[in-house]
């Protein structure tokens, strides 16, 4: 019986790996969903602080997606990988 070649195995859960990784956008989006829609509710209820509730939302809005940029370099990293 023959074994499993061990750089098959490596590059399979490298796959794997970019998959996971890439799921990183899903949590992203939805975060910056969350956060816009409760923004929007927050201008509603106090508008004079309409500039302090826009300048925290796009500070968290770009933590966020840097997350998700992060997810996406690291499943480009894991596709790309060869091993000699």
């Amino acid at each position: 019986m023959q074994g499993i070649d061990p750089r098959a195995f490596v590059l399979g859960l490298s796959a794997i790996g970019a998959g996971i990784a890439a799921l990183a956008g899903f949590g992203a989006g939805i975060g910056t969903g969350i956060a816009t829609g409760k923004a929007v509710e927050a201008i509603a209820r106090q508008p004079e602080a309409k500039n302090d509730i826009v300048n925290t939302l796009i500070i968290g809005s770009a933590f966020s997606e840097a997350t998700a940029i992060y997810g996406l370099l690291v499943a480009i990293i894991l596709l790309l990988i060869k091993i000699v």
